[in-house]
């Protein structure tokens, strides 16, 4: 399993390069997250420009399989989030090829 940057790892870091306290980078981070959520939750998208896009979807009722019996089963419809990178991170992270 590949490891990351984790939470206090990324709030340490902004908060240096900020000059900081851990605390209030982790404030922002924590409002961040609940506008995110609420805003995702009433409008049904919420844009961190350069980054990307949460977007809530209705996905439709559908057949599915049981794939322990191979039983065809009705899968309920329901909404789910995605999130959408943006062009720029997508491009800048793997450029696409010539």
């Amino acid at each position: 399993m590949a490891t990351g940057l984790t939470k206090t790892a990324l709030i340490r870091n902004m908060a240096e390069k900020l000059e900081l306290t851990n605390k209030q980078v982790g404030a922002f981070f924590d409002l961040l997250t609940e506008t995110a959520v609420k805003e995702t939750k009433k409008n049904g998208v919420f844009v961190i420009p350069g980054i990307g896009r949460l977007v809530k979807a209705e996905r439709k009722a559908r057949m599915g399989r049981n794939p322990q019996t191979g039983a065809a089963i009705k899968i309920k419809a329901k909404t789910v989030v995605k999130f959408r990178v943006a062009k720029a991170a997508k491009d800048t992270i793997a450029p696409p090829k010539k």
